[in-house]
């Protein structure tokens, strides 16, 4: 193979400034709604002309400090959504999700294959008990920042996955 791995050490090399460039950029609000992934890199988007989701399907189009807009409608605070069902959610800050606050997967069958769980602004750890009972209930676990959260959801429940998204607003700090 020739170049071997002289690529891969350009790429880690300048993986620290990438991420340090991308930390100091700020998300301006005007700019808080969600781009459609499908359609940048879907060859069947370039094909098909009328950009439109199926009336069953949900999809979250922006964020903000306090809530989200998911098809056209405005929500406050945060948000649980499983087979796309929409459920105003108790949580208002990270520390305050937990088992209890997930026990819809508990008696959920079929279990979906992943649990997005939007942690507000910044990516939080998840506790060790939570861990466990998300990967009790069958899921796998993306804890990522709110806003990536909703993008992400939106992609995988395009692909047609079994997918759950349990978010707080992007305003949550801690």
């Amino acid at each position: 193979m020739v170049g071997g791995g002289g690529g891969r050490q350009r790429v880690a090399t300048m993986l620290p400034y990438l991420v340090k460039t991308l930390r100091k950029e700020s998300i301006k609000p005007s700019n808080r709604t969600l781009p459609s992934l499908r359609r940048t890199f879907s060859l069947y988007d370039q094909i098909n002309l009328i950009d439109t989701v199926p009336e069953d399907q949900l999809r979250f189009q922006w964020y903000g400090d306090t809530g989200f807009t998911v098809n056209g409608v405005k929500y406050e605070g945060s948000l649980l959504v499983v087979e796309n069902k929409l459920m105003t959610w108790a949580p208002n800050t990270f520390s305050e999700i937990t088992p209890e606050s997930l026990s819809v997967f508990k008696i959920l069958r079929p279990v979906p294959e992943i649990l997005i769980l939007g942690c507000g602004r910044h990516i939080q750890p998840v506790s060790p008990q939570l861990r466990q009972f998300i990967r009790s209930t069958g899921m796998k676990l993306e804890a990522i920042d709110s806003r990536n959260a909703a993008s992400t959801y939106n992609i995988l429940n395009e692909e047609g996955r079994p997918v759950a998204a349990a978010l707080l607003p992007y305003g949550v700090a801690s």
